[in-house]
C-alpha cells in the first residue's frame, strides 16, 4: 500500500508540474507580478509632533468634565481630527459619576476610510483625573494629566496626521473616550461594583456604537504611553481576553527593536477602557499602558494620579517607540 500511494503521488506531482509548464507565458508573468507585490512602507512617526499635541492639551488646563477647559479641549480635538481629514462624530451624552454627579460626556471619533469593510480601532481617553488622590498635598484638586490622558491622545493625533497624508489599506477609527478617569477617589471605600465607576465613556460607547452594527477586527488602547523610562508589560486583561492582538502588537515592537519598552511579563488584571470595549463592545483589544511589576510598589508609576503628572514626565523616546509600533501594525495590515 505504501508504494502504491507513493506512485500515485508521483503521478499527481507530474500532472501538476506539467500543467503549470504548459501555461501561457502571460499567466506565469502574472504569477510573478503577484508574488513580487512591493511591501508597504510605513510612514515615519514624528515624536516632536506628538509632544506638541500633548503640550497643547495641558495648556488648556485639567480636562475635567463639566468645566470650560474640558469643553474647549473637546472642540480643539474635533477640529484637529477634521483638519487631518477624518470624518468626525462627536458622541454626546450625560453619564452619572460615582457620587451621582451628572457629567456632560463627549466621545470624539475620527473615521478614516469609511468605505473599507475591515477596520482597526485605535483609542485613548482624553479627560483628566478630578482628584490628585495619590498625592500628599492638594488631593482635592485636578491633575494636569500630561501622561494620564494627554499622551495617548498626542500619539493618536500624530497617527491621524500621517493617515491624512498616506492612508492604510484598512479603515481606521480613532476614538478619544471621555469620563474614563472619574472613578471614586482613594479615600472612598470601594464596593464590588466600584469598577463600573471608571471608563464611563467607553461603557457608553460599547452599548451605543457611533454607527449601527459597527465592527472592528481589533483595537489598540494607548493609556499612559509617554513617561520617561516607561515599561509596557503585557496587560493582564488584554492577555486573557485578546491574546492574539497582544501578540501582534508586542511582536511588532520586538521587530522594531523596542524591547526596552515592550516587555514580555504579564501584569495583573486591570480595569481600563479595553475591558469594556472588548467584553461589551465586541472589539478584541490590546492595552499599551505603563505598568511596573519589577519595582515596589508595583503599579502605574510614582506620578500616577498626582500633581507630578505634568510635561516634565513626558519623554519623546517613549512616544517614538509607541508611535512607531502602532503605525507599523496598522500600515502592514
Amino acid at each position: 500500500m505504501k508504494h502504491k500511494l507513493l506512485h500515485l503521488l508521483f503521478i499527481a506531482t507530474f500532472l501538476v508540474t506539467g500543467f503549470w509548464a504548459c501555461q501561457p507565458e502571460e499567466n506565469k508573468d502574472h504569477r510573478t507580478i503577484q508574488d513580487s507585490k512591493p511591501k508597504v512602507v510605513t510612514p515615519a512617526f514624528n515624536a516632536d509632533s506628538a509632544y506638541a499635541y500633548i503640550q497643547k492639551q495641558v495648556d488648556f488646563g485639567p480636562r475635567v468634565p463639566n468645566t470650560p477647559e474640558h469643553a474647549a479641549c473637546a472642540d480643539w480635538l474635533a477640529a484637529q481630527l477634521t483638519t487631518f481629514g477624518a470624518d468626525v462624530i462627536v458622541q454626546e451624552a450625560t453619564v452619572e459619576a460615582w457620587d451621582g454627579t451628572p457629567l456632560a460626556m463627549k466621545n470624539i471619533i475620527g473615521q478614516y476610510g469609511v468605505d473599507k469593510k475591515k477596520r482597526i480601532m485605535l483609542y485613548a481617553h482624553w479627560d483628566t483625573r478630578p482628584y490628585a488622590d495619590k498625592d500628599s498635598t492638594r488631593k482635592n484638586e485636578p491633575i494636569a494629566g500630561a501622561n494620564d490622558g494627554g499622551s495617548g491622545v498626542g500619539v493618536l493625533l500624530e497617527v491621524a496626521r500621517q493617515l491624512n497624508q498616506q492612508m492604510t489599506d484598512v479603515g481606521i477609527d480613532i476614538i478619544f473616550f471621555d469620563t474614563e478617569d472619574y472613578g471614586a477617589p482613594e479615600w472612598v471605600e470601594d464596593d464590588e461594583e466600584s469598577y463600573l465607576d471608571w471608563c464611563l465613556g467607553s461603557q457608553y460607547w460599547s452599548a451605543n456604537k457611533h454607527k449601527i452594527g459597527y465592527r472592528a477586527s481589533y483595537g489598540i488602547l494607548l493609556d499612559m504611553v509617554g513617561g520617561k523610562d516607561a515599561v509596557f508589560n503585557r496587560e493582564g486583561t488584554s492577555v486573557q481576553l485578546s491574546p492574539n492582538v497582544v501578540d501582534k502588537v508586542w511582536r511588532t515592537a520586538r521587530k522594531l527593536g523596542h524591547t526596552k519598552y515592550f516587555r514580555a511579563e504579564e501584569t495583573p488584571i486591570t480595569i481600563d477602557d479595553n475591558y469594556f470595549v472588548t467584553s461589551e463592545g465586541g472589539v478584541p483589544s490590546a492595552n499599551i499602558v505603563e505598568y511596573h511589576i519589577d519595582v515596589l510598589p508595583m503599579g502605574y508609576g510614582a506620578f500616577h494620579h498626582t500633581h507630578k503628572d505634568d510635561m516634565s514626565v513626558i519623554d519623546k523616546e517613549t512616544l517614538q517607540a509607541v508611535g512607531e509600533t502602532v503605525m507599523e501594525v496598522i500600515y502592514q495590515e
